[in-house]
C-alpha cells in the first residue's frame, strides 16, 4: 500500500512510501476484473480534497458513500463464514478474555466548566449545520448553495434584535449552548450592542462545537478503537490503518478546548480565539494531515471487511448499538476529523464577518483562517499523491514488458494524465492499391512517459515506450490523400525503447477524442 503504518506509527515520509510499495504483493493475473475495475474509485485523483472527501462527508445525509481502492495488501485472504452458533458466540464473548485484552479507556484530562455531558455528538451538530446552510441557500438561490457547501465563508444571518438567540445548529435548548446563557454574562448584555453579542455567540460556538467534537472522538476511541473484539479479528496493520492516529487527534482537540475555555474564564468578552487557533497550528498539521491522508484507506478497509469478514460485520453492528454511539456508525466517527478541520474554517470566517462594525479587536483571525486553509491544502496534496501512487501500483501489476526493454513504472512524481484505446493503421499493398489493416493499441500517457501496449486478457503487453514530452511528437495527417479515417493522427517517437525513431498512424473513435489526444500529447 502507498501509505503504510509501521511500528504503530503512521509512515508519512516518501522513503517509507517507496519501501511499502516494494513490499506490496502482486495482483492475480487471472483476476476477472479489468484494469479499470481494479482501479475503481481512483478517478478521484483529478479532484481536490474539498470535492473528493467532502463527497464522503456529505453523504452521511445519504447513508454514507465512500471510496473503493485497490489496497488488497491490507487485508487477510481469510473470509469468515459463521454459522448461527458462531454468531451467537460473538454476542456472548467471554468478558474475562475481552477485559484482559482491552486497552485502557481514554479519559479526557480536561473537563469543561461550561459544556456538560448533554452536548450532542458532533455528527448531529455537523449534519444540522449543513442543513442550516442548505436551508439558507434555498432562500437566497443557487449561488448561495454552492458557497455554503464549500469552505469559503458563511452568509451573514438576518439581523437579530437585542437579546435574540444565535444558537449553534444542533445545540438548541442545551445548558449553556449560548454565550448569553452564561451566568457571568447576563449582567453585561444591556451594555453590549446586538453586533457585539453576535460576535461573542460566534466565538462561543467554536467552543461548544469543539466540546461536541471532543465528545464524539472519545466515544470513537472507547467503543471502537479500544475494543478487544475488533483487535482479535484484525491484524495490527489493519487496526492501525482503520483508526490511524485518532487518539492524537483527540488529544489536540482536548488541548484547544482547554485553551478556549481558559480564555473565556479569564475574560468573558472573548477576543483571542484567532491567537489560540494559531498557537495550535503545528499540532493541527502534525495530526490532521496524516489522518486525512489515510482516510481513503480507512473507507476501503471497512468496505472490504464488511464484504468478506462476517465476524467483523457482526461485531461492528454490536458495537454500534452501544448507547454512547447514539445510533451513529463507525464510518460517521472516522470522518469526524475531516469534518472538523473544514468546519473550523467556516466558524472562523463567521467570527471574522461578525467583527465588522464592532470596536472589539479580535486579533489574528485572518492569519488563523489562512493557517487552517493551508493545512487543508496540504491534506489535498497528500491525498492526490497517494491516489496517484495507488494507481501506479495497480497498473504496475498488470503491465508485462515481454521482449521490450523494461523500465520501472513506479517512480516518484509520476502520475497518469490520459489513457485509452486507439487503432493503429498499417498501410500496405502495392502501387495499384493500398491496404490498410487495423490493430488496437492501448496508450497510457504519464507526465513523463508514454506507454504503448496491447491488451491481452486483463493484462497490458508493452509494444513500445518513450520519454514524454522530450521524445514524443504528434501532428495532423492529410487523411483524404491516403484515404484514411478523418480521426487519424501521426505519432512520432523520436527515441523509443530501442533508441530509434518510429512513426505510427493512429485513429481515434471520434474527432473529439482525436483532438483530446493531440492536445495532451502536445502539452509540455
Amino acid at each position: 500500500m502507498a501509505h503504510a503504518l509501521v511500528d504503530e506509527r503512521i509512515c508519512t515520509g516518501r522513503d517509507c512510501v517507496t519501501e511499502a510499495l516494494e513490499a506490496r504483493p502482486g495482483l492475480d493475473e487471472h483476476s476477472p476484473k479489468s484494469y479499470v475495475e481494479d482501479c475503481e474509485g481512483l478517478d478521484y485523483a483529478s479532484k481536490g480534497l474539498a470535492e473528493a472527501l467532502r463527497s464522503v462527508a456529505n453523504s452521511q445525509l445519504l447513508n454514507f458513500v465512500g471510496f473503493s481502492l485497490p489496497i488488497s495488501s491490507l487485508f487477510s485472504s481469510e473470509s469468515f463464514s459463521l454459522k448461527s452458533s458462531e454468531e451467537n458466540e460473538v454476542e456472548r464473548t467471554d468478558t474475562t478474555e475481552v477485559n484482559a485484552q482491552q486497552d485502557e479507556t481514554y479519559v479526557a484530562t480536561f473537563e469543561s466548566e461550561y459544556i456538560n455531558n448533554s452536548v450532542p455528538l458532533y455528527q448531529q451538530y455537523w449534519i444540522n449545520s449543513v442543513k442550516k446552510d442548505l436551508h439558507r441557500a434555498q432562500k437566497t438561490g443557487l449561488s448561495e448553495l454552492v458557497t455554503s457547501m464549500c469552505p469559503s465563508g458563511l452568509r451573514t444571518p438576518p439581523t437579530l434584535s437585542r437579546g435574540a438567540v444565535l444558537s449553534p445548529p444542533g445545540l438548541q435548548a442545551k445548558p449553556y449552548a449560548l454565550w448569553q446563557e452564561l451566568p457571568q454574562v447576563k449582567c453585561l448584555l444591556k451594555s453590549l450592542s446586538v453586533q457585539e453579542i453576535q460576535l461573542q455567540e460566534a466565538m462561543f460556538e467554536l467552543i461548544v462545537s469543539e466540546a461536541s467534537y471532543q465528545k464524539s472522538l472519545v466515544v470513537a476511541l472507547n467503543v471502537f478503537q479500544c475494543s478487544a473484539e475488533i483487535k482479535q479479528i484484525l491484524s495490527r496493520v489493519q487496526h492501525h490503518v482503520l483508526f490511524s492516529n485518532l487518539k492524537d487527534v483527540c488529544r489536540v482537540s482536548e488541548r484547544i478546548l482547554q485553551d478556549l475555555e481558559s480564555h473565556l474564564r479569564e475574560n468573558v468578552v472573548m477576543s483571542l480565539v484567532g491567537d489560540i487557533v494559531l498557537n495550535h497550528q503545528q499540532e493541527f498539521q502534525q495530526v490532521y494531515v496524516p489522518y486525512i491522508t489515510n482516510m481513503m484507506y480507512q473507507e476501503a478497509i471497512i468496505t472490504q471487511l464488511l464484504q468478506g469478514n462476517r465476524k467483523f460485520e457482526l461485531i461492528l453492528k454490536k458495537l454500534e448499538k452501544d448507547p454512547q454511539c447514539q445510533r451513529q456508525t463507525l464510518k460517521s466517527f472516522l470522518i469526524l476529523p475531516f469534518q472538523r478541520i473544514t468546519r473550523m474554517t467556516l466558524l472562523l470566517e463567521n467570527i471574522l464577518k461578525r467583527t465588522k462594525g464592532v470596536c472589539l479587536n479580535v486579533s489574528n483571525l485572518t492569519e488563523a483562517i489562512e493557517a487552517v486553509r493551508k493545512i487543508v491544502e496540504e491534506c489535498d496534496r497528500n491525498v492526490q499523491q497517494m491516489k496517484r501512487t495507488e494507481l501506479l501500483v495497480c497498473l504496475d501489476k498488470l503491465v508485462d514488458f515481454g521482449n521490450v526493454k523494461s523500465i520501472p513504472l513506479i517512480t516518484r512524481g509520476r502520475h497518469l494524465i490520459q489513457e485509452g484505446t486507439l487503432k493503429q493503421l498499417i498501410v500496405g499493398g502495392n502501387h495499384k492499391a493500398s491496404v490498410v489493416s487495423r490493430k488496437e493499441v492501448y496508450m497510457h500517457l504519464f507526465n513523463d512517459l508514454l506507454l504503448l501496449t496491447v491488451r491481452s486478457g486483463h493484462r497490458f503487453v508493452v509494444q513500445d515506450h518513450a520519454q514524454f514530452p522530450d521524445n514524443v511528437r504528434v501532428e495532423e495527417i492529410k487523411t483524404t490523400i491516403l484515404e484514411l479515417p478523418p480521426e487519424s493522427l501521426l505519432l512520432h517517437l523520436t527515441k523509443n525503447s530501442n533508441r530509434s525513431f518510429t512513426t505510427l498512424i493512429l485513429a481515434a473513435r471520434t474527432r473529439l477524442e482525436k483532438e483530446t489526444w493531440i492536445n495532451v500529447l502536445s502539452s509540455k
